[in-house]
């Protein structure tokens, strides 16, 4: 997936990855060393959860944006993550386009977009 990321951000000429992380603690510890504009984060992750990460990462003192990408698409996912800190959400279904989207309105400050249907 990270891979993937990688991909889709490479010819974005307004956008790069600034670095990648295999787990939770190595995201946030990752976020904290490279100080990003914006984190991609997935909320099921080895040693941390997505929902702590965004949590430890709102607590950092210049913290990121945090954009969730997930298969988890639900009212209550959302919810949870946006409680979290999240500034946009994306389901992984909604392909590379929305995420591209997600994070450049989290980037020029916008709502994260409509919510999901109940």
């Amino acid at each position: 997936m990270r891979e993937a990321l990688r991909w889709a951000f490479e010819g974005e000429p307004d956008l790069a990855v600034a670095g990648e992380a295999r787990d939770g603690l190595e995201a946030t510890d990752r976020a904290l060393a490279l100080a990003p504009d914006v984190v991609i984060l997935d909320l099921e992750l080895p040693g941390r959860d997505g929902y702590a990460v965004a949590r430890a990462l709102a607590a950092l003192p210049r913290p990121p944006l945090v954009v969730v990408l997930t298969v988890h698409g639900d009212p209550a996912a959302r919810r949870r993550a946006a409680a979290a800190g999240s500034h946009g959400f994306v389901e992984k279904g909604a392909g590379w386009p929305a995420l591209l989207a997600a994070v450049r309105r989290a980037l020029a400050g916008q709502a994260p977009g409509p919510p999901a249907p109940t």
